[in-house]
């Protein structure tokens, strides 16, 4: 069978579906998340960074790109639009990279029954996105457009500040809210949500495109869209604040406004649901007459 037969497709309509799915779940989860308290033990501060593991799902089950940039789109609205607030020109930089990381996670699994290459993919997934963020934040403080506080005069402690950082976001959050309910839900729900849903079950080892998951074009892009994370978030750094904003009272209604954005997310994410089903629901009984 050619290599393009093997691949795994879907229709415009699935794939504005999965994306809209995926922003409005990731979306809520973000408020879930800002309700959290983190805890200080010494100079390390244990926090729920995200729940990591509802894109890393829709990923590996439905198709990598769509999930991750919706998910990526839904913290931007969910998670600075509708609370008021937009960073601008500086949320590129992890609109980027956590649009990336998710999607390279998604591309890794070709069996999503696999336990062992599930967990992988959703570790690396975590580690992918915490890696670039700390290399920028490095890049930031050596560069100049960022003061450095825990230690002044050694530009070099960044390195350990953000290696600490790292092992605690991929170690806490990683582990807790990205590798272990992935590896629990993916295998669980492949073959399962996706007729609920009217879709059809990718085949075990089909891939999403040709040749292995790391690609040299894989790798070109992500290196490609690195920079240009980084290089918006040095000129957002630098005075170059483009389109950022704040609406006045958003800081003091901030509870308020983040139960808003909960119900919108979740009342999205019901629509879509309740649509989806309804389809399948209407194909099967298409199916049924038709077999009758």
């Amino acid at each position: 069978m050619s290599a393009l037969k093997t691949r795994y497709t879907l229709t415009q309509s699935q794939k504005m579906m999965i994306f809209v799915l995926s922003m409005s779940l990731y979306g809520l989860s973000n408020m879930f998340t800002e309700l959290i308290p983190s805890i200080q033990l010494g100079p390390v501060e244990l926090s729920v960074e995200y729940f990591a593991f509802i894109p890393l799902t829709l990923c590996m089950l439905f198709h990598p790109l769509y999930a991750a940039v919706g998910a990526a789109v839904g913290e931007v609205i969910f998670g600075e639009l509708m609370l008021g607030q937009f960073g601008g020109l500086g949320e590129l930089e992890k609109f980027i990279t956590f649009s990336l990381a998710m999607y390279t996670a998604g591309r890794m699994v070709s069996d999503p029954k696999n336990r062992r290459q599930v967990g992988i993919a959703a570790i690396s997934g975590v580690a992918i996105h915490q890696f670039f963020s700390s290399v920028i934040d490095i890049v930031k403080v050596w560069v100049g457009v960022e003061e450095l506080e825990a230690v002044q005069g050694l530009a070099e402690s960044i390195v350990i500040i953000e290696g600490v950082g790292f092992l605690n976001d991929v170690l806490f959050s990683g582990i807790l809210f990205a590798l272990l309910p992935t590896m629990y839900l993916v295998p669980r729900l492949y073959g399962k949500i996706e007729p609920l849903l009217g879709m059809k079950p990718r085949e075990r080892n089909m891939k999403y495109a040709d040749g292995a998951w790391l690609s040299p074009k894989l790798v070109i892009v992500g290196v490609v869209l690195a920079a240009v994370a980084m290089g918006a978030e040095l000129l957002s750094e630098s005075g170059w604040s483009i389109g950022e904003f704040e609406l006045p009272g958003a800081e003091s209604h901030e509870e308020s406004l983040i139960w808003l954005s909960m119900g919108a997310a979740a009342v999205i994410a019901a629509a879509v649901i309740i649509v989806l089903t309804r389809r399948a629901a209407r194909r099967r009984k298409e199916a049924g007459h038709l077999d009758g």
